[in-house]
């Protein structure tokens, strides 16, 4: 009898341990991914290079999207909105090619941690499309294991997928290449058109030449519809949807329109407010 009642009490206490171990390493688990909560990759960081830190400030609030805009001068592509705030110490290769590369060898193959998914780079041209674009070509050849490529048909992703914006003019040398490692941000009228999803991942356009409103009152039922559809076509060809020029200033308007936009399923939503952003999406993870 003293032997069973041995016997019940190991495996009492061998249970408890059991419980106490799951429990904790529950815990741990919980600890890791509040240390590492999950990127947005909804958000989109514009005009990313004016921040304090550009790339790393958006990476810091989580951000799935950060857009620099580029001016090609001599064989240096510098980083800036207008060309009289160009400085030849601000590159993309130095402000976001290079830290990218580095950061996605620390993390063994991914921008963030543990996330397979990439990080979208939307290079926005300010000089002539076409020279700039081949310029920007060989910069990110330079970096053979870090953007996402097509090559003869098929779609490869990397950790980080190039996107161009910006002058126009770009396309033609683009859609001429077999192999490039960019792709092409289209606008509402390429829309349903036959370039495909591995040319045109991205449908972005000016939100105020396309809506009326801009958070106050009520959204219109017409716009609402068209807004749905717009997502709608989109989606069903593979393409993602981003606006700019969106109300950007904190209150109970901006937050309306992030709403609707989330519902609608745009896929980007456009922010100078890196933590105004962070925080919103925070509050609706179901986005």
């Amino acid at each position: 009898m003293a032997l069973t009642t041995r016997r019940r009490a190991l495996t009492t206490l061998g249970a408890a341990l059991a419980g106490t171990f799951t429990l904790s390493a529950q815990q741990a688990s919980a600890g890791e991914r509040q240390r590492h909560p999950s990127p947005l990759w909804r958000a989109h960081a514009h005009n990313d290079y004016d921040h304090q830190r550009p790339l790393f400030d958006a990476l810091g609030h989580r951000f799935g999207s950060v857009e620099a805009d580029i001016f090609l001068v001599g064989d240096q592509l510098l980083i800036g909105h207008d060309a009289s705030e160009l400085d030849p110490s601000r590159t993309l290769e130095s402000l976001y090619l290079e830290p990218l590369a580095a950061r996605v060898k620390a993390h063994h193959g991914s921008v963030y941690r543990g996330w397979r998914r990439p990080l979208q780079l939307l290079v926005d041209i300010k000089t002539e499309g076409s020279s700039t674009y081949l310029e920007l070509d060989r910069h990110l050849r330079r970096h053979p294991h870090l953007f996402t490529r097509y090559a003869h048909g098929r779609v490869h992703p990397g950790p980080v997928t190039a996107v161009v914006s910006g002058d126009r003019a770009a396309r033609v040398p683009m859609e001429a290449q077999s192999e490039r490692r960019a792709f092409y941000d289209g606008r509402l009228g390429d829309l349903g058109t036959s370039a495909p999803a591995s040319f045109i991942p991205l449908i972005s356009d000016n939100w105020t030449q396309n809506f009326s409103w801009t958070g106050h009152g009520a959204f219109p039922d017409a716009e609402r519809r068209k807004l749905r559809s717009i997502t709608g076509a989109a989606h069903a060809r593979g393409q993602q949807v981003r606006f700019w020029a969106t109300p950007d200033s904190a209150g109970p308007a901006r937050d309306a329109l992030w709403s609707e936009l989330l519902a609608a399923g745009v896929d980007y939503l456009n922010t100078d407010d890196l933590a105004g952003l962070e925080a919103f999406l925070d509050a609706h993870p179901s986005a």
